[in-house]
């Protein structure tokens, strides 16, 4: 039985994109793209690699942008079908054939890159400092840095085609898995049957029985699936090795750092601070053990609201709050915001067989964004549309960059998404004065921010070692990885939160450690960004707004460090890392003085 929601209904139109799985333009497009991807290929092969005019390479850059957004386009629509209802097998039937018709165009366009970076040097700075081709000079350098990195032309080919069967194909599998499990509900002898999405929803439940009854369901459910999903993950765990080996990466986290544009340095340092800050966690959790008056906390108590003090919200309440958040920041992004609403680009019903998790899909830049959420009237939902939507406006503002560009690394992904849950937070702060619901506000953005921060450093870590496992021992069998996540879990928690037995089968449901190996620290990234963004704001106030819009009018056509540079920020330095830490810390140390200040 679904749980009910006021956001029953909010579908999401995609008809921006396609009318239906039976329109034309769908096939005419796959067909078209084919077609331009082979002629981009006839009258481009050979002319790169011998040393082109500036004038020819910008006239190649604007067709191949042209093409492989038509290429894309009907991909990206299955994609959405197929994760707002992975149990229609029509949806997965497209998305197979849009990947399959990808690739095959794909063949033609691979030659492109290899061509590019094999330029010297010396002929390769002359273009890239050209006025002409201003508008992909980030996209061509960072293509030279991967120089290394690419093979043959052949091999190429081969490894991107039978991708389809191999990696894409098991994390079609992980979704469709985690999507259709069922997980048993059991509370005072009665039954019921949720979906993940519904059992995680239940953590945030007041009542301990109910949050410990959702953590066994969720924990056999898991159980149940576990031998699959095992599988599933050393089989990725392998298949990132063997590509690291084959494209002469370092190590397994490089090929993602290179993607993000940071250096291995940078993410250790971050990592390394947290880490010197874990002491606040268990600060924090002891804290909500005494606010909840429990003698000891579980790891399913964690998200436990304080008593009823964190009021419902329901959808049309949630529109409201995060459309006037962003608008008093900033009218543009306000009116940006409000297309999402009133133009149905949101699918936050809850249902079977829907995707779990969030995201913003960027489409291409002749469409605009769509979000997929599940909303349960919770008011923690307020902040994940918050989230979304700023991944949705950093998307739209961007989209003038061109395809090539217009997508950021994931370290700065996650600033625009970030920065607006920290607007929409001052806005609730605004809205409820007293004392009691002030903290349960508070300490519900605290927990928001150590599940970005810790638990996204802490994800990494597990990631680490059962990447470097998969390799000395051989295929891990659940209980190993059981054994593994909870090593990397007890260091953050320490002695103030009691990891149950059960615990140590949650990673199993985690799906960026399938997707995108490596994505994890990208938040913790995010969220220590913002937090020094934010404080910036503060103190500076209007004359911020337009500096941030413009950075994230900017896209991916610059590096992280060069973006956050012209708002005063040097995220190179490694001490930078402590600012967020120090303001997050503020943050337990104001919940503290809540805490007194109501039993005074």
């Amino acid at each position: 039985m679904a749980t009910p929601s006021s956001a029953t209904g909010i579908q999401w139109n995609l008809k921006d994109l396609y009318e239906s799985i039976a329109d034309p333009k769908l096939q005419k497009d796959m067909q078209e793209a084919q077609q331009r991807a082979k002629l981009f290929c006839e009258k481009y092969r050979g002319r790169i690699a011998a040393g082109p005019t500036a004038e020819l390479l910008a006239k190649a850059l604007e067709e191949l942008e042209s093409v492989s957004e038509q290429l894309d386009k009907p991909l990206i629509y299955a994609h959405l079908l197929h994760a707002a209802k992975t149990d229609d097998p029509r949806h997965g039937a497209l998305l197979s054939k849009t990947r399959e018709a990808r690739t095959e165009a794909n063949q033609y366009l691979i030659f492109f890159d290899l061509e590019w970076v094999s330029l010297d040097e010396a002929a390769a700075r002359l273009l890239l400092n050209d006025d002409k081709l201003i508008n992909w000079k980030h996209y061509l350098e960072v293509k030279r840095q991967l120089k290394p990195h690419y093979l043959s032309e052949p091999e190429e080919k081969l490894l991107d085609e039978k991708n389809n069967t191999g990696k894409a194909a098991f994390i079609r599998l992980f979704d469709e898995t985690v999507a259709g499990l069922e997980f048993n509900f059991i509370l005072e002898g009665k039954s019921e049957k949720q979906t993940l999405q519904q059992m995680l929803a239940r953590l945030y439940d007041p009542q301990k029985e109910v949050r410990r009854a959702a953590a066994e369901g969720l924990t056999q459910g898991l159980q149940s699936s576990s031998k699959l999903l095992t599988y599933i993950f050393n089989n990725l765990l392998q298949d990132h090795h063997t590509d690291t080996r084959l494209r002469h990466f370092q190590g397994p986290m490089h090929s993602r750092n290179l993607a993000n544009e940071i250096t291995q340095e940078s993410v250790d340092a971050l990592m390394q601070a947290a880490e010197r800050h874990q002491g606040m966690v268990e600060r924090y959790y002891r804290l909500k053990a005494q606010l909840l008056g429990l003698p000891e906390l579980h790891d399913y108590d964690r998200y436990a609201p304080l008593g009823a003090d964190l009021p419902a919200c329901n959808w049309p309440e949630a529109r409201t709050m995060v459309e006037e958040s962003y608008k008093a920041f900033s009218g543009e992004a306000g009116r940006i915001v409000g297309e999402f609403f009133k133009k149905n680009w949101i699918d936050a019903e809850p249902r079977p067989g829907k995707r779990g998790g969030a995201f913003s899909a960027s489409t291409v830049p002749s469409c605009h964004p769509y979000i997929l959420m599940s909303f349960t009237d919770k008011l923690r939902d307020v902040m994940t549309l918050a989230h979304e939507l700023g991944h949705g406006l950093h998307q739209y503002v961007s989209r003038h960059v061109g395809y090539l560009q217009c997508d950021t690394p994931l370290t700065t992904a996650e600033t625009a998404s970030v920065f607006g849950e920290m607007l929409t937070f001052k806005r609730l702060m605004e809205k409820y004065i007293e004392p009691r619901v002030q903290l349960a506000l508070l300490c519900s953005k605290i927990e928001d921010s150590f599940a970005t921060v810790f638990r996204q450093v802490v994800l990494t870590r597990f990631e680490q070692q059962a990447h470097a496992a998969r390799q000395a021992e051989g295929e891990l069998t659940t209980e190993r990885l059981n054994q593994l996540w909870m090593e990397a879990n007890r260091p953050m928690h320490g002695t103030a939160v009691k990891l149950t037995e059960g615990y140590a089968w949650w990673w199993l449901y985690i799906g960026h450690f399938v997707h995108v190996p490596f994505y994890c620290y990208a938040y913790a990234f995010g969220d220590l960004l913002v937090l020094a963004l934010y404080e910036q704001y503060r103190r500076t106030g209007e004359s911020f707004v337009p500096k941030y819009m413009e950075m994230l009018t900017a896209g991916g056509s610059m590096s992280p460090p060069e973006l956050v540079k012209k708002l005063g920020i040097d995220i190179n330095q490694p001490s930078f890392w402590d600012q967020g830490l120090k303001l997050l810390d503020g943050m337990v140390t104001e919940a503290e003085r809540l805490s007194r200040l109501m039993n005074n």
